[in-house]
């Protein structure tokens, strides 16, 4: 009598979680690569609003809604597999409450930091170049918060089962 083996080993809880964490961690760099792109963006908006001598509320302001727009359209597509139009209520309402207070932390400590530089009497590029470093470093604080919120409030549920979080990419 012969015994004939496909090769394949069986799948067991072990490996399931094993998958699961690597989907985890590559939705996290995902996610990570849309906030670097929309970090991009919300630098060219603020560095261009705050050279031309506009006041950080402002700047910090326009360029959260810059990144904010990227972010959602790219994050939700690519981050966690989401198509179609997007649910006000369970997607587009907790995304914008999420970034909401991320922003609003940004645009505080950006003003904030405008408002004691300028006591400073700093020359206006130094002066820039500090109030866009704590834009920065603001989101930086943020980022792994907004990211756990928005994968088990606003966009994990189901999110497992959808193509762009389970292929082997």
């Amino acid at each position: 009598m012969t015994t004939v083996t496909n090769g394949v080993r069986p799948r067991t809880t072990e490996t399931r979680a094993s998958e699961r964490g690597r989907r985890g961690w590559a939705r996290l760099a995902r996610a990570a690569a849309t906030s670097v792109a929309a970090t991009v963006l919300s630098q060219v908006v603020l560095l261009t609003v705050l050279a031309g001598g506009g006041v950080p509320a402002l700047a910090s302001t326009l360029a959260w809604a810059a990144g904010a727009v990227l972010n959602f359209l790219v994050t939700r597509r690519w981050v966690w597999g989401r198509t179609g139009r997007p649910r006000v209520r369970r997607e587009l309402l907790p995304y914008l409450a999420v970034i909401g207070l991320g922003g609003l932390a940004s645009i505080g400590l950006t003003t904030l930091a405008g408002s004691l530089l300028t006591r400073a009497d700093l020359p206006h590029f130094w002066w820039v170049v500090l109030v866009d470093g704590v834009y920065v470093a603001s989101y930086a604080l943020v980022f792994v918060v907004k990211f756990t919120l928005l994968d088990r409030v606003v966009f994990g549920r189901g999110a497992a089962r959808t193509p762009a979080t389970t292929s082997r990419s």
